[in-house]
């Protein structure tokens, strides 16, 4: 941030955002006019509200509008949205329960970085509804989920379709500790453990961000859960490149 002077009493402040992608012109907007007023509150909105509350955490000392634009931001987050959802997961470190297995840690990246400790919040809700609401809402393992031929004239179950095609485009390492939670209850551990692998054949198609260039697979021990207190267990590794054998 930086001032220049303009007249006696005045100066221009230029605070720089090009480093910040999540904050918007509407939500630094809303923010600023929040210092005189707090009826900019009414302005927030699902749509502006997490730009409203990067704007509020880079400020400062707006409490109140960063709460407020927080719980907005919980509450918005459907099944419509949440690819955008999943962006903002995928610059963030996944969240552990302390049950699935280790995850090779990575440092949040600055446009996440600017909500503070509203980043893990924001976190700990995407991964609640990808694990519990989510599930719960498609009665994804319930008796009353709606069924759908296929061509072949099998059934299919809807709503796991559904779910599987969000999880097809979760961060690997979102999905690896979703899918190893307890906290996932979709039926049984086979039933988690065939959902695991059905997502990973989708997957593959180029669907899930960062797949490139490595091989998912999942194992279901059996007898137990031996894999950090998860029965399932999710791993990745890269695939080697071929070798060329060069002729003199």
């Amino acid at each position: 941030m930086s001032t220049t002077p303009q007249a006696p009493g005045q100066c221009v402040i230029y605070v720089p955002l090009e480093h910040e992608p999540e904050i918007t012109q509407e939500g630094f907007s809303i923010a600023l006019g929040y210092l005189y007023s707090s009826i900019s509150l009414n302005l927030i909105t699902p749509q502006n509200a997490r730009a409203t509350l990067a704007a509020g955490c880079l400020l400062g000392r707006m409490d109140d509008l960063c709460n407020y634009a927080y719980e907005v931001c919980r509450q918005s987050i459907t099944m419509a949205n949440i690819g955008n959802w999943l962006e903002f997961m995928d610059c963030m470190p996944p969240p552990s329960d302390g049950t699935s297995t280790p995850i090779e840690q990575q440092q949040p990246m600055p446009s996440t970085a600017v909500f503070g400790p509203y980043a893990q919040r924001l976190k700990d809700d995407v991964f609640h509804f990808l694990v519990v609401t989510l599930p719960h809402m498609l009665n994804v393992g319930g008796q009353a989920t709606p069924v759908s031929p296929h061509p072949d004239g099998q059934t299919s179950d809807a709503g796991r379709d559904a779910l599987l095609q969000v999880y097809a485009r979760v961060p690997f390492d979102l999905f690896k500790t979703a899918v190893e939670s307890p906290t996932f209850q979709i039926g049984s551990d086979q039933a988690r453990f065939k959902f695991a692998k059905d997502a990973i054949e989708l997957r593959k198609r180029g669907t899930a961000r960062g797949g490139q260039g490595a091989e998912e697979t999942v194992v279901l021990a059996f007898g137990g859960s031996n894999f950090g207190g998860s029965a399932v267990h999710v791993t990745r590794k890269l695939r080697k490149r071929p070798l060329w054998k060069v002729n003199s």
